[in-house]
């Protein structure tokens, strides 16, 4: 058997469901999170295409519970456009974040693949996954974390981690300490060998030999189910912490940006270090202007070819707007995302903002906020098919779709 088949690569990303981005509502409300545009391109695109960077890749799974309607368009695009298979595979019920990668074993394993990343979608980093597997083979164990240092304030909302200094071995893991355990947090990006299936699999025999075993009184029998389902494994608590301090993890520690996407606040971030990033990776995807012929851009900007931006308008750091936008004279965006078809009039002003698809905003008016992104209303919101008429100000609020604004409101939740 030659080396090619024998070190094919697979990746998985777990895209989630429903009723996890509830979060990020009312961005949510229109569109699966993961398919969100993030620095012009949809949150999941970045860890995909950052997948086309492994050597050996042979197909890359999206898991999850969405309808596979609401993925079919996106998958056929992606794999044209990356020239990489993806292909969306839906689970029946929640599995746990291991538990989905058990429940596809035989789809996962079908072209005998020598290691599989598993990342999570709504993570953004600079995903270093070649230098992750070189790293992984050189450690010799089943499986290898991503793990970045983080301020011991914000350790606590993470998964915590102590690995050997010297080995990178994971000595020893905890989900979201009420103690301080390490500054070093894992990322939610793995690199296994085959051998994660026996892993998870062993969990799920514990657990039925477990209940056969376990005696129930007859109060308890009375009581709903709290049992964790067999099948139902999570990656942090069942594996990741039983296997520390075994030899069989390991750890890599990216020095770039990392962070989680959770709330619309953050996918506003996640778009400036996106956008920063193509400077280094795609300079071709940044909008450039000195205001003769087109707009004067400033710093990082994506600009889609549909969307129109009037040459006395200026745009920058920080904004990327989407298809068919239309964008008027002298009007100023700093630090926002304009969705598909948005309007925005003469003289208008938009300052850390995500301004929702079909939205117009009237001349000489503001749609602002402080910038704080993971603060509830750090960010104004304007969802689906919101009007702000002329000279109104909107700040530090978020406006649910199809809204009127005629009046101007301050840290307001508009229902």
């Amino acid at each position: 058997m030659g080396s090619s088949t024998e070190e094919k690569v697979v990746a998985v990303i777990l895209v989630g469901g429903p009723t996890k981005g509830t979060r990020f509502r009312p961005l949510s409300l229109n569109i699966p999170k993961p398919l969100f545009p993030i620095a012009g391109q949809p949150m999941v695109h970045h860890p995909i295409s950052a997948c086309k960077r492994i050597p050996n890749l042979a197909q890359v799974y999206l898991v999850g519970f969405y309808e596979e309607r609401e993925f079919a368009l996106y998958v056929s695009a992606i794999s044209n456009e990356l020239k990489v298979p993806v292909r969306y595979l839906r689970e029946d019920k929640p599995h746990g974040s291991a538990g989905g990668l058990y429940h596809f074993r035989n789809l996962i394993m079908e072209d005998n693949p020598s290691h599989i990343f598993l990342l999570n979608c709504d993570v953004c980093c600079s995903f270093p996954l070649p230098e992750m597997l070189e790293a992984h083979r050189k450690y010799g164990g089943i499986g290898t974390l991503l793990v970045i240092k983080v301020s011991p304030e914000s350790a606590s909302q993470f998964g915590e981690l102590v690995a050997d200094p010297v080995t990178n071995e994971l000595l020893h893991y905890t989900e979201k300490p009420e103690t301080f355990v390490s500054d070093r947090i894992n990322c939610g990006v793995y690199v296994f060998t085959p051998e994660i299936f026996t892993a998870i699999r062993d969990v799920s025999s514990q657990r039925n030999d477990t209940a056969t075993l376990r005696r129930v009184s007859s109060y308890e029998a009375l009581q709903p189910a709290t049992r964790i389902p067999a099948d139902f494994v999570r990656l942090d608590q069942d594996i990741l912490s039983p296997l520390a301090g075994k030899k069989q993890l390991y750890t890599y520690e990216t020095m770039d940006f990392w962070e989680q996407i959770k709330s619309p606040g953050m996918s506003l971030r996640c778009s400036e270090l996106y956008l920063s990033q193509f400077r280094l990776t795609s300079p071709h995807m940044l909008a450039s202007g000195d205001g003769t012929k087109s707009a004067i851009v400033i710093g990082d900007v994506y600009i889609h070819p549909s969307a129109k931006v009037h040459p006395t308008a200026k745009i920058g750091p920080n904004v990327s707007i989407s298809a068919n936008a239309r964008v008027g004279p002298g009007v100023r965006l700093i630090s926002c995302i304009i969705l598909d078809d948005v309007e925005i009039m003469e003289n208008a002003v938009v300052t850390n903002a995500i301004v929702g698809w079909k939205s117009s905003i009237g001349r000489w008016s503001r749609v602002q906020a402080e910038g704080v992104y993971n603060s509830k209303l750090g960010v104004t919101i304007l969802g689906d098919s919101v009007a702000v008429e002329d000279e109104v100000v909107v700040t530090s609020s978020i406006v649910l779709p199809n809204k009127t604004l005629n009046v101007s409101v301050q840290d307001e939740i508009i229902l």
